[in-house]
């Protein structure tokens, strides 16, 4: 008994040994080294072709890319269930869309529901869903390493991209490291994926400075991937990346299928001007053309570009750059930084980008002017591989970053209705300049999301906990998240039936003032109030530290010291004003918008001057003056407050509108960070910008809030005290299909 005990003991640990051999550490022996090697997907010069019954035929990549946030939780926690997925194949599916994008290793519930739902579809005889399969770089590692072939960069690259070879044959055990999936990949996805783009977004720093240090690694020739003379250090690490990933495939799976690199603007192959290079800090190229299959590759590989009809906008820069002589460039830059800078140009060996396109090319099906279009035709006129526009997207957020000077594609600041007929001209663009397919960003919005111009106000550790409106890079989905479990606290839409008499806070002079709040907005309710009678007021105290009792843009005072008034003057002259000192758009870049230093002799605590709420846009000019002081920074009013139905269910919705006129009564509607909160999951407002040298957070517990009428404010305002909790890391959302869903939906059952 014993012994047999024993055997059985030593057995199992041999088998548990096995299992975690083979589906842990991915080894295995390989017993069918004859086995013809498999694709269902090839390419040619500009278009990828997928096996129908044996017939190779073209296949437009018609995709979206998927993220891993949901609300309250970060894109690392991979909190998104096998329940969620499912539902949401089905509405992508139902978009017209026939391919998803991933970035990274998800937890296998997403591989579990991929297998799932494209079983019922064949069952039903339906097309599956498509899906193209990133290999992600995490920030840390991209940010410092300045070496592409350090520990942490390629090397763990390589073991990633093996490891996502074994996931998707549903041959792999994941514990996870931090940014990984994890789980049991039990179910072989694999016939499903059409293929793999490698990389991130990359730094110009880190392929400057591999090119510039890795000077003896410039050629690498593999059994699969060969790059060309032309090639550079960078580029030859992608190619021993790519002849990684598909031996491995194909040893072990007998398959191959379609590989590209990640790739963007800041390190597209061209050669700009000498302002475009200095103004966009374009110095560094990545070119895949240097990189080429050899005939073992039986498979295809194309260019993978994540391009924008607004930033970097290079051709419009150019266009702008030719108001310059070289004769000024000179003057204005100095003689020396022009020769370093052409200097450097040279050493990129890439050619002009204008070599590629005619002046015809920066017109579009409708003839307008348009850089996106004359961009990507440069693209894809440049490759000798498909070109698939792996990003590209419109946000509907309110905030505004970057602006399309030539078709109002602009990032922020656009309607829910905008973003899908703006969609559909980006995706016109890109099959109109011969590109081979494209991935819309996003399938979701992403409360964790900042941007560079709000950064600065928000605290980056709590970004989840809320839905910041005025962060446009949130709102790039087609699904967004309202608060509320099922509906959200309030609509500003005029319905007086969503307020009742505990939510009054305020009566004074025949006016009543209400206020709610949830994940994303302050709710203003104000009744008793006729807009053809003049201005309505509310002045707002949220910070102890400053503000004034006195406003002088509107000649008003108040019982306490406050830092903002809403003035409701009308459906085009209504706007949020905030008292200088309290201005972080000063504080942050005044160097662009101010020749004064506002830290030298910083506005008074008690100023009685009142300032409009602006958004960074540019911070110079594309060509710096030395002999002027005068600043080049363009903003724009974020505080300049929209008239409109904000109910999605209102046939007249617009998903912009701060308030809305209804009997006697207005509703508003403010974000929270317009507020200078940096976390209303916590009630954390910005502190006193000058006594703190920046911007820190402090707690409040409580706002105060008045109430005026233009002509009704002879004496001070009264205000009255509106309590504020947080709602900590515990939030509510209910999922909501926007407009641009329906209108992208209908266009493409069109053209099917």
């Amino acid at each position: 008994m014993k012994k047999y005990i024993i055997s059985v003991s030593l057995l199992l640990a041999a088998a548990v040994l096995g299992w975690y051999l083979y589906y842990g550490m991915g080894f295995y022996i390989d017993l069918a080294s004859d086995t013809p090697v498999e694709t269902f997907m090839k390419t040619d010069t500009d278009t990828i072709y997928m096996n129908r019954d044996g017939t190779y035929e073209p296949f437009e990549i018609r995709g979206v890319d998927l993220g891993a946030g949901i609300p309250g939780e970060w894109a690392t926690d991979f909190a998104i269930d096998q329940e969620t997925y499912l539902r949401w194949f089905a509405m992508i599916h139902d978009l017209g869309a026939n391919t998803i994008r991933v970035y990274t290793i998800l937890h296998d519930d997403f591989y579990n529901a991929f297998y799932e739902y494209n079983c019922q579809r064949e069952q039903a005889h339906e097309e599956p869903l498509w899906l193209i399969h990133g290999l992600w770089v995490d920030d840390y590692s991209h940010n410092s390493h300045k070496d592409i072939y350090d520990e942490g960069l390629l090397p763990e690259m390589m073991e990633d991209s093996k490891t996502i070879v074994d996931i998707l044959h549903g041959k792999k055990f994941l514990l996870g490291r931090d940014g990984d999936g994890s789980g049991y990949y039990r179910h072989d996805v694999s016939r499903w994926v059409l293929g793999y783009i490698l990389g991130v977004e990359w730094e110009a720093s880190l392929v400057t400075y591999t090119n510039q240090t890795q000077y003896d690694n410039a050629s690498y020739q593999g059994k699969y991937m060969a790059t060309t003379a032309e090639a550079t250090p960078f580029e030859a690490a992608l190619a021993r990346l790519g002849d990684e990933v598909i031996p491995y495939e194909t040893r072990r799976y007998k398959q191959q299928r379609l590989v590209a690199f990640s790739n963007w603007p800041t390190t597209d192959p061209f050669r700009y001007s000498l302002v475009t290079t200095t103004y966009r800090f374009k110095n560094a190229v990545v070119n895949v053309e240097h990189i080429q299959p050899t005939e073992n590759f039986i498979s295809g590989h194309f260019a993978s570009y994540h391009i924008y009809p607004y930033f970097p906008d290079y051709l419009q820069t150019e266009q702008e750059a030719r108001q310059y002589t070289e004769e000024e460039l000179s003057t204005i830059f100095g003689e020396d930084q022009v020769s370093t800078i052409n200097y450097r140009l040279s050493l990129l060996q890439a050619p002009d980008i204008h070599d590629y396109l005619t002046e015809a090319d920066y017109y579009d099906e409708q003839g307008r002017y348009n850089t996106y279009y004359a961009y990507l035709k440069a693209i894809n006129n440049f490759h000798n591989i498909p070109v698939v526009i792996s990003e590209y997207g419109i946000t509907t957020g309110r905030g505004r970053a970057q602006i399309d000077v030539n078709t109002g594609r602009s990032q922020g600041m656009i309607t829910e209705r905008e973003q899908g007929q703006y969609i559909i001209e980006c995706y016109q663009d890109i099959i109109n300049t011969g590109s081979a397919g494209s991935c819309l960003f996003s399938w979701q919005d992403e409360w964790f999301k900042h941007t560079w111009n709000t950064l600065h106000a928000v605290d980056l550790l709590n970004t989840p906990y809320w839905s910041d409106y005025q962060t446009n890079e949130q709102f790039y989905g087609l699904l967004t998240f309202d608060p509320g479990a099922t509906e959200s606290v309030c609509y500003v839409d005029g319905d007086a039936s969503e307020w009742t008499e505990t939510d009054v806070i305020l009566s004074q002079d025949g006016l009543d003032l209400s206020m709610k709040y949830d994940e994303k907005f302050l709710y203003f309710y104000v009744t008793g109030f006729d807009p053809a009678s003049g201005t309505l007021y509310i002045p707002l105290d949220t910070t102890p530290k400053t503000g004034s009792t006195y406003c002088r843009n509107y000649n008003l005072r108040f019982q306490r010291p406050c830092d903002f008034v809403i003035s409701i003057a009308g459906t085009d002259n209504s706007r949020v004003v905030v008292q200088e000192r309290y201005e972080v758009l000063k504080e942050i870049y005044w160097e662009s918008y101010d020749i004064y230093d506002p830290f030298i002799n910083p506005p008074g605590k008690d100023s009685p001057n009142f300032v409009n709420i602006d958004l960074a846009l540019l911070l110079g000019d594309i060509v710096p003056n030395p002999d002027t002081i005068q600043v080049k920074g363009e903003t724009y009013e974020t505080g300049k407050l929209r008239h409109g139905n904000a109910n999605p269910d209102a046939p007249d919705f617009d998903s912009l509108a701060d308030f809305c006129y209804g009997e006697n009564s207005v509703e508003i509607r403010i974000p929270w960070q317009l507020l200078n909160f940096s976390n209303p999951s916590e009630m954390m407002i910005h502190d006193d910008y000058y006594e703190c040298y920046g911007v820190e957070n402090l707690h409040i517990d409580e706002m105060y809030v008045g109430l005026a009428q233009a002509g009704q404010t002879a004496g001070r305002i009264p205000m009255a005290a509106f309590p504020l909790e947080g709602w900590g890391k515990t939030v509510t959302y209910h999922e909501r299909l926007k407009e641009s869903y329906y209108i992208l939906q209908e266009y493409w059952r069109q053209e099917t």
